[in-house]
């Protein structure tokens, strides 16, 4: 039986640990702690969607990986800042052959790799000193691109919003037997899953429409039917998505559409309110530096101005700062 272990078990990761286990095809753990751990460890997985209850029971879960063991598949699902904190401790968890999932908000930490457009060197914005890439080799990695909107409700309980798209792919583009496995025991679990040969592609597009909505949102309190609503933010929001397109063009993921056509995609999705947004109301750190932060220092590898971008992610900074939820 294939032994996946799902490292982040908060929203999404509730919603894909439960439709998981609930297979039983698979053993689906848990690395958690504090209240979360307790949760799993009393009740199982749970997860409401649409009126219903899904519950997954026996969650076998940890706080330390090396009681969990090698897996055969490890999925990401905790906040970018979380994992430059432990990831040197998921080690135990990888065995010959296991496949790490990488299912996070904005820029991955294994994005530039092999990409020459930006260099050798490990984005710092999202990996200083590439602490992670050590100990999460780029090699291991399937990319994830998540198109679900979920929240927790209490610890361990997941509620599914909207959504159940994975886009998954090879990070060095092309096809694999190993996406092609993956992509049927997500569907198995009741996702909609793309295989994508492109998913540094899929990565920037999402990243290029949400970069400027989450901080935005998290700044202003606003959801995003307010913020789009709002014609001087709508400019403002497209003068950085331009700025975001060239430098995507640099890196070969050039996006077909205008700003205002990606926003207009937006605001189809209706009054939602952005993860940074939740983070902010839950005290939570923001993840600045995996959706702003990374566009910055790509924009600087590559030679692109991005004076927009500098704005929304120094407001930000100093937003998150004084509220204790970004690093001073």
């Amino acid at each position: 039986m294939l032994k996946i272990c799902i490292v982040g078990a908060g929203a999404i990761g509730g919603c894909l640990g439960t439709r998981l286990a609930r297979t039983g095809a698979v053993s689906v753990s848990a690395l958690a702690r504090g209240a979360t751990l307790s949760a799993l460890r009393d009740h199982g997985w749970r997860l409401h969607d649409k009126g219903q209850t899904l519950v997954a029971p026996a969650a076998l879960a940890s706080d330390d990986p090396k009681a969990l063991g090698p897996q055969d598949l490890v999925i990401l699902t905790l906040k970018a800042p979380a994992l430059l904190l432990i990831a040197p401790t998921l080690v135990p968890l990888l065995g010959p052959d296991t496949v790490i999932l990488s299912a996070m908000n904005g820029v991955p930490w294994w994005f530039s790799h092999g990409l020459a457009a930006l260099g050798e060197a490990p984005l710092s914005s999202v990996d200083p000193g590439g602490v992670i890439a050590a100990a999460l080799p780029a090699e291991r990695v399937v990319g994830c691109v998540v198109h679900m909107s979920a929240s927790t409700s209490a610890p361990g309980v997941a509620v599914a919003r909207m959504g159940r798209r994975l886009i998954i792919g090879e990070p060095a583009g092309g096809e694999s037997a190993r996406v092609g496995a993956l992509g049927e025991t997500l569907t198995q679990a009741g996702f909609d899953v793309i295989r994508s040969p492109r998913i540094r592609y899929e990565i920037w597009y999402k990243l290029w429409g949400n970069m400027t909505m989450n901080p935005m949102s998290a700044l202003t309190g606003a959801d995003m039917g307010q913020v789009l609503g709002d014609p001087l933010l709508r400019d403002f929001s497209a003068a950085a998505m331009r700025e975001a397109a060239l430098v995507g063009e640099r890196i070969g993921c050039a996006v077909a559409e205008s700003a205002e056509d990606r926003q207009q995609v937006t605001r189809k999705l209706g009054a939602f309110r952005t993860s940074m947004l939740q983070d902010v109301e839950a005290s939570r750190q923001i993840e600045l530096d995996a959706l702003v932060g990374s566009v910055r220092e790509m924009a600087a590898r590559v030679g692109v101005a991005t004076p927009m971008i500098d704005a929304l992610f120094g407001l930000t900074r100093v937003f998150g700062r004084v509220r204790g939820i970004y690093p001073q």
